[in-house]
């Protein structure tokens, strides 16, 4: 809303955002602290040092309105020197990190009394499903906190409040291989019984941190006055407003964050030589004929994975770029041998990092195979990508069978029980969303998809609403 002569503009929000230490939440965090740079506000970004050096570059024009404060975690039993995010260590180890991430309670409160002291009291935190300890800390200094979920609002609705898991207790695998009582039996929210036995088995239960991945959310959802959510209403559809009346308090959707800026910068080549290279590949390539493979940063893709992923790859018989992280411990990619070989002039490996954005949008590019956590598919949206999803853990299971629904994609089976896959099912579902003519189906949905992502005005009022709540609902100095 526009101020008036009658109405003067309210003085800019100072907020503190505080994500859990993996990337698949720094990211969101990073774009979500922009979006409040851009309308005036100040914010200040908190993380361990690792993590803030390595951000990507905040826009020089933003750069005066975002501080990045670096707080050191505590050394833990375990945990190994200068881990400090979920890429730094095995899957075991990450609640090893939760523990440290806990000792972290201490230096948050002396921040908040050093900033209370010198006159720059933040009037919000905006923190992860992770803090428990901080919304105590918050009202010690009266300061008022939110969380902000970076998963999709399918995913939330299906873990629910407290309230109701205490009414319907979950707790063995079979119980999360259906939806829910609080949402209807028709819906497509329930995991697989490899993918539930992980949600019983971890989720659910407290770990080496003494406190499970559940009872931080429910602290996090209960103890603040609203919630925020990356969601929107044209994705989404009424899942916005049912989460409203599921937690009985506020739930402001964000919007989905895109990362329109580097979508705008998507044209040129790559950072360094062997972006470029990737690049110049591409172009070389027929248009919409390359399979873009990646499973982000934080997915757990075993050795076995990645050797029936390549055989399926080379089965397929499709163009393809690949993605691939080396696991942490080894010193190369457990690729099956001579592949390389074998698939050389239509098949590319990368190593290590690459422009995501700028791949997916390329015109070269006509499919995405990917974990489907929600940044990749957000990032996917706004290419008008089609799917081949093989999801790994947390919500991408939920996300895939959405997206197969809307049949924007296929997802790969897989072993019901244990979750195994098999080349020769990756590679049948490739070709029918690259190659066989239901394919067609896919791309035109995903480009439904993607004029959603086009819609920019309509992203960006959001965040203008989420602004208005934030500054309605601030605490008086």
């Amino acid at each position: 809303m526009a101020a008036t002569e009658e109405e003067p503009r309210a003085p800019p929000l100072h907020v503190v955002v505080f994500p859990w230490l993996a990337f698949g939440h720094l990211i969101p965090f990073l774009e979500l602290s922009e979006q409040l740079a851009k309308r005036g506000h100040l914010v200040t970004f908190v993380s361990a040092p690792r993590n803030i050096a390595r951000l990507r570059p905040i826009p020089p024009a933003l750069s005066p309105r975002i501080r990045l404060v670096s707080l050191p975690l505590p050394r833990v039993d375990g945990l190994p020197d200068g881990a400090e995010s979920t890429t730094d260590v095995q899957p075991e180890k990450v609640e090893t990190l939760k523990l440290a991430f806990d000792g972290l309670a201490a230096p948050f409160a002396a921040f908040l009394a050093e900033a209370d002291e010198h006159g720059k009291k933040p009037d919000w935190i905006i923190m992860d499903f992770a803090h428990h300890w901080l919304p105590a800390i918050g009202e010690e200094h009266k300061v008022a906190c939110a969380v902000f979920n970076i998963v999709p609002a399918a995913f939330v609705a299906f873990l629910g409040p407290k309230e109701l898991n205490d009414e319907h207790p979950r707790s063995a695998p079979e119980d999360f291989m259906v939806p829910p009582p609080w949402i209807p039996s028709s819906s497509p929210l329930a995991f697989r019984a490899h993918e539930a036995e992980w949600l019983a088995s971890q989720a659910w239960r407290p770990n080496t941190s003494g406190v499970s991945d559940l009872d931080r959310f429910w602290a996090t959802a209960q103890l603040c006055p609203f919630n925020i959510c990356r969601s929107s209403h044209e994705v989404d559809g009424p899942l916005c407003a049912f989460l409203g009346d599921l937690f009985r308090k506020p739930v402001v959707p964000s919007g989905l964050l895109a990362p329109y800026d580097a979508a705008r910068d998507a044209g040129g080549g790559g950072s360094d030589e062997e972006g470029a290279r990737l690049v110049r590949w591409l172009d070389a390539q027929p248009e919409r004929s390359v399979l873009y493979v990646a499973f982000g940063t934080e997915a757990p893709l075993t050795a076995e994975h990645v050797r029936e992923v390549a055989l399926g790859l080379e089965l397929a018989g499709v163009r393809f770029l690949w993605a691939l992280r080396t696991p942490i411990g080894e010193e190369r990619p457990p690729l099956p041998e001579g592949f390389e070989e074998r698939v050389a002039g239509r098949g590319v490996v990368r190593v290590g990092w690459v422009p995501q954005v700028r791949v997916l949008t390329h015109a070269a590019v006509g499919g995405f195979l990917t974990h489907a956590g929600w940044g990749s598919l957000v990032e996917s949206f706004m290419a008008g990508q089609p799917l081949v999803m093989l999801p790994l853990f947390v919500d991408q299971g939920l996300n895939a069978r959405l997206m197969t629904v809307r049949q924007v994609g296929l997802e790969v089976p897989r072993g019901e029980h244990d979750g195994s896959v098999g080349r020769e099912e990756v590679a049948a579902t490739v070709r029918r969303v690259m190659a066989e003519e239901e394919g067609k189906v896919f791309a035109r949905n995903a480009r439904k998809l993607q004029e959603v992502l086009r819609d920019r005005a309509r992203q960006e009022r959001y965040i203008d609403e989420l602004v208005e709540h934030l500054l309605h609902r601030r605490n008086p100095q």
